[in-house]
């Protein structure tokens, strides 16, 4: 439930974030008879994201056996190399962001058309990154619970802007997407772990060591906590040697980039003089 809380929290801000500064700068430049156009093409892009969500839930129900762990797998994956390169994408725009999506509504002002499909696509491709990240965590955990905490997450957005909106404060956006991307970074390395292990079930990837440990008597996986580890860190009682690889060679890349963004320095050799 608090993948897809943090998930929906995340993608939902991004998306109000976009539609708040388009409709702010069209009160700005005397253009609010183009707002009407910017509601519709948020709703669109609502609409196409159901879509997807619905289709691929479809898809899902579809496959049967093998076919099952396939898209299982596949989907966990994609959902993690998404996060990963959102998590990289993001990391330093959250300052310039509003800055760049102005110029972009300034560009685009002139023409209805123009202004809509920016809109459009600014929350469409939140929608679907959302919609595959919440189909990989609801097949890590209970849908329903998924589903509730997709909701609270959808809330907290509305509420968060209403509060941005009307209030005189001012959401530190590089800090949440800070505090966020360490959340993603977590949830992804889990869904790398699980998608190896549905490899591993397939054959696709031999698992080298079948149990590289076994919890089970201290922390199994159909426990409450064991449960809740799984949907959130892709936990596991008796993980395999490639999942554990998978998993910690993830977060060792995942840690090092970020290092190297956060602190260069440590990563650059001076250089003497002669």
């Amino acid at each position: 439930m608090l993948a897809s809380l943090i998930l929906t929290l995340r993608e939902g801000m991004e998306a109000a974030l976009v539609i708040g500064v388009i409709l702010g700068v069209l009160r700005k430049v005397g253009r609010q008879d183009l707002i009407p156009s910017v509601w519709v093409a948020a709703v669109a892009a609502v609409g196409v994201s159901l879509g997807v969500a619905l289709g691929l839930n479809w898809l899902k129900a579809e496959f049967k056996g093998s076919g099952e762990q396939l898209f299982e797998g596949g989907t966990m994956i994609l959902a993690a190399g998404s996060m990963t390169w959102m998590v990289f994408w993001m990391h330093g725009q959250a300052a310039e962001l509003k800055h760049k999506v102005e110029m972009g509504i300034h560009r685009a002002s002139t023409g209805r058309w123009v202004l809509f499909f920016l809109a459009f696509l600014a929350v469409v491709r939140e929608g679907i990154e959302l919609v595959v990240f919440l189909l990989a965590a609801r097949l890590a955990s209970d849908p329903l619970q998924e589903l509730f905490g997709a909701a609270i997450g959808l809330g907290l957005v509305i509420l968060l802007a209403w509060l941005i909106m009307t209030s005189s404060r001012r959401l530190n956006l590089v800090r949440f997407f800070q505090v966020t991307d360490v959340l993603l970074g977590v949830f992804s390395a889990g869904l790398v772990g699980m998608g190896i292990g549905e490899f591993n079930e397939l054959g696709w990837i031999p698992s080298g060591i079948e149990h590289v440990w076994s919890l089970n008597t201290f922390l199994p996986d159909t426990s409450i906590v064991g449960q809740l580890l799984h949907a959130l860190v892709g936990y596991s009682s008796s993980p395999s040697l490639s999942q554990v690889m998978a998993y910690a060679i993830y977060v060792a890349v995942l840690c090092g980039v970020l290092l190297l963004r956060h602190f260069p320095a440590l990563f650059h050799t001076p250089v003497v003089k002669q």
